[in-house]
């Protein structure tokens, strides 16, 4: 372990809120619908391969991958395919989704869920990136990238460290808190499968300083497995951003426009190291998440559960007991990146890390007056850009200088909007200088 770390350019800091940080995790069960959207991934939707009335047992393979920008989804549950159909999916947008009405598991699903762990990795290379690609495991961190990719690097790039990105910085959310503390082990052993998909040896789990008993845990086990060190970062939001931690933890520049594969590393979120370990070890699917279920107000036992793909959020705003009629909004994700979900049936997915529950008044959007010029939000932009220019510029009409603003490094972090004293919704006219610039190109 060594000194704390961070990135050097902007950062705000935030109040954590994390209500739920030790709470053990909870295994939500099975409820009697799922809903399995067949795109839970960047990139093309993965392709039916199951019709109206099919049986499936857990881990069936429901979607096919399209492409190699695409991932496999399987069935979360045992039963019978009742439906197929275009429905709201978290995005907003209709999503082809795959209904199945739940039945007693009778069926072999040749899924190991014992809680002994595997040590020994006997997989080559090949076979590790053959299973992480069966599993469908994609970055869980919220970016949804298929994770294969970044495992079989390009001829021509030559990475030297994997990232374990354990920071969590989000206020509420504390899943990836809790998986650290019932399953380092598995992880580290998960971050030694990657390295050798990878042909490296150095892997670093990074972690938030506001995770004392995961630090402690992770730091112990860590001694046992060469080549995997565990480093401290403080606290300090966006530091879970890709290329703020790769600053944070080596000092280097992801050039603008560029992976990180640019910089020598590759960054894997630690819930999608825990899924390689157990596809590679265990012949699991990802078809099963940790997530948070938090708020201030609504929730009378906020917590972190085990959920499967395509439980309706209002299953487990049901289990963590909460008062529906005091709902202002809903969050998939935290308050800074989450998006708002159209309604309660809305399915969980691979890369849903949490349910905020806000009241009507956390809801509330502030009045917004005249930007003063104060130049805040360019202070504590993580990738030094200057949101009131690109927002004084789209107010206008005026598109001709997002590529001189640099618009596309923009990660829609949300300090801009959350540092603005006039309440000038930045993040928004950020998204829409991005939506605009690729219109233009």
């Amino acid at each position: 372990m060594t000194h704390k770390k961070t990135f050097q350019i902007g950062g705000i800091h935030l109040d954590k809120h994390k209500i739920s940080a030790l709470n053990p995790i909870i295994d939500a069960g099975v409820p009697e619908l799922v809903y399995i959207p067949v795109r839970q991934h960047i990139g093309a939707p993965a392709v039916l391969q199951k019709t109206k009335g099919d049986k499936v047992k857990i881990g069936t393979l429901l979607a096919a991958a399209d492409g190699v920008v695409s991932a496999d989804v399987h069935s979360s549950v045992a039963g019978e395919i009742v439906k197929i159909e275009e429905m709201p999916g978290s995005s907003g947008y209709q999503e082809l989704t795959v209904v199945i009405k739940t039945a007693p598991d009778e069926f072999e699903t040749g899924i190991d869920t014992g809680s002994d762990i595997v040590k020994e990795i006997t997989a080559s290379r090949e076979e590790i990136i053959s299973a992480i690609r069966k599993a469908g495991i994609v970055g869980m961190g919220g970016a949804g990238y298929p994770t294969p990719i970044k495992t079989e690097l390009p001829e021509n790039k030559k990475a030297d460290c994997l990232i374990v990105n354990a920071i969590e910085c989000e206020p509420y959310l504390t899943a990836d808190g809790a998986l650290m503390l019932e399953k380092a082990e598995q992880i580290i052993i998960g971050a030694k499968i990657i390295n050798k998909a990878l042909g490296i040896q150095n892997a670093v789990i990074a972690i938030d300083e506001n995770k004392p008993q995961a630090i402690e845990k992770l730091t112990k086990i860590s001694k046992s497995y060469i080549g995997v060190n565990v480093w401290v970062c403080k606290s300090k939001y966006p530091q879970g951003g890709e290329r703020q931690l790769i600053n944070a933890i080596t000092g280097r520049e992801v050039p603008s426009g560029r992976l990180p594969i640019d910089a020598g590393c590759i960054v894997q979120n630690v819930a999608t190291v825990f899924a390689v370990y157990e596809a590679v070890m265990k012949h699991k699917p990802l078809y099963e998440r940790i997530l948070t279920v938090s708020g201030n107000t609504a929730l009378t036992t906020p917590g972190n559960y085990r959920v499967r793909v395509g439980t309706p959020a209002e299953y487990i705003l049901d289990l963590a007991q909460t008062r529906k009629e005091e709902i202002g909004k809903l969050l998939f994700g935290g308050p800074m990146m989450g998006t708002a979900v159209p309604n309660l049936q809305t399915p969980i997915t691979k890369l849903t890390s949490g349910l905020l529950v806000l009241s009507a008044a956390e809801a509330l959007k502030p009045d917004e007056s005249c930007c003063i010029r104060c130049g805040k939000c360019a202070e504590v932009c993580p990738v030094g850009l200057l949101p009131f220019n690109i927002a004084s510029d789209l107010r206008r009409n005026d598109t001709s200088r997002l590529r001189e603003l640099h618009v596309m490094d923009c990660i829609e972090c949300g300090s801009c909007a959350y540092t603005c004293p006039a309440k000038v919704p930045l993040l928004d006219y950020c998204k829409l200088g991005k939506y605009e610039f690729k219109k233009r190109k």
